[in-house]
């Protein structure tokens, strides 16, 4: 998708958005319900990405680390739930890499999309956030990003959603993301995972710890195949205590580490 003050006008949009899901029972990254995007949430998930872009272009950035809120994680003190590495390309548009889990099931895959697809999803907030890297992680992050072939470096295509942040047998969404961004840091030494979270520990990266009673685990564990809690250390794990990567832990480190500004926010 191109830059979507370019690619989709509102009613042509909706028209097409929906023909598709009309042919097609489930999309990437979208759980498979019953749950259908009417054609006021595909409008402001439209005009959500236009202003994004139009915001982004403002900023000057050539890379930013872009989140949506998809579900509401308000009960865990969180206000993002998914993270994705967005780019300008040379010809002024720009594209997005992600990780998408696929109807709930115990896998997922690295996707290349526009902010248009980014969004169009059954968002909990029609609200986007960004953190800008320095100069030097954008140039990095960019020519990374450039490549499909080194999106892939680090993918783990077992996911689960509440992975250990510390863990290689699974890989959520935001993990992906932040293993992506060490990578695209140090390409020379990181080759693989357990490299990209030694660099992350050693530059002070935090996972968010939920808490997570033994009920709430069971009942995760037994009704839905992309949540998973045996790769958590069995000490954490039966003191309810789930360490996994979230947009706002990754959105702190940023921060505190001066490896990116502060969080942009657009309502």
């Amino acid at each position: 998708m191109h830059r979507i003050s370019r690619l989709i006008r509102p009613a042509v949009a909706a028209a097409c958005l929906l023909a598709a899901m009309a042919a097609a029972p489930a999309h990437a990254g979208r759980p498979c319900t019953d749950t259908k995007l009417t054609p006021q949430g595909i409008g402001r998930s439209m005009d959500l990405a236009q202003r994004t872009a139009a915001a982004l272009d403002a900023s000057g950035a050539q890379v930013v680390v872009l989140a949506r809120a998809g579900q509401d994680l308000s009960r865990y003190r969180l206000q993002w739930s998914h993270l994705g590495l967005a780019w300008r390309t040379d010809d002024g548009h720009w594209r997005l890499s992600h990780k998408l889990n696929q109807c709930g099931s115990a896998t997922a895959a690295v996707y290349r999309q526009g902010l248009g697809d980014f969004f169009l999803d059954d968002l909990w907030r029609y609200q986007a956030a960004w953190v800008v890297p320095t100069p030097e992680m954008q140039q990095k992050l960019r020519a990374l990003l450039q490549s499909r072939e080194r999106t892939l470096d680090l993918h783990e295509p077992r996911y689960s959603m509440t992975s250990y942040a510390w863990g290689q047998t699974y890989q959520q969404s935001n993990q992906w993301a932040l293993e992506t961004l060490a990578e695209a840091m140090e390409p020379a030494t990181i080759r693989s995972r357990a490299q990209a979270q030694a660099w992350l520990r050693f530059k002070g990266y935090a996972p968010t710890v939920l808490q997570l009673g033994p009920l709430t685990r069971l009942g995760g564990r037994m009704t839905r195949a992309n949540v998973a809690f045996d790769d958590h250390p069995p000490q954490d794990r039966f003191a309810d205590r789930i360490a996994t990567v979230t947009v706002d832990s990754v959105f702190d480190w940023m921060e505190a580490t001066g490896l990116g500004g502060p969080v942009v926010r657009l309502q």
